[in-house]
């Protein structure tokens, strides 16, 4: 029975910034796509996406990303060795630990777009 240990939260973050990705990567494909529909069309789009909320979501993905991606090695460590299992909750510390520091530095790196510059 799960009891919101430490695995419960690796598998619904997993299975979140995997919605995440593949909304990322729907929404990009879109905008790339939205060309067909002409030059002004393609423009507003890259103007919407140039909102706030989007520029902090920049942030956010990079995170769920970096996540996403070193949750896959635990998982896989966890898979394909027996000792993997007995250090699955340092791991996934170590997992979210990477995550945050790569939010963080995303943050940083894109200060200036996220308070409005260029």
């Amino acid at each position: 029975m799960y009891r919101g240990r430490e695995g419960q939260w690796a598998f619904l973050l997993h299975r979140l910034s995997g919605l995440a990705i593949l909304a990322y990567l729907l929404l990009h494909v879109f905008s790339i796509g939205s060309f067909i529909f002409g030059e002004r069309f393609y423009m507003a789009i890259h103007h919407t996406y140039d909102l706030w909320p989007f520029r902090i979501g920049l942030v956010f993905i990079t995170a769920g990303v970096v996540y996403h991606a070193f949750n896959g090695l635990r998982i896989i460590v966890m898979d394909f060795t027996g000792a993997g299992v007995a250090y699955q909750r340092q791991m996934w510390y170590a997992v979210m630990l990477i995550s945050v520091l790569s939010a963080v530095y995303a943050a940083y790196r894109l200060y200036p777009r996220l308070v409005g510059g260029f």
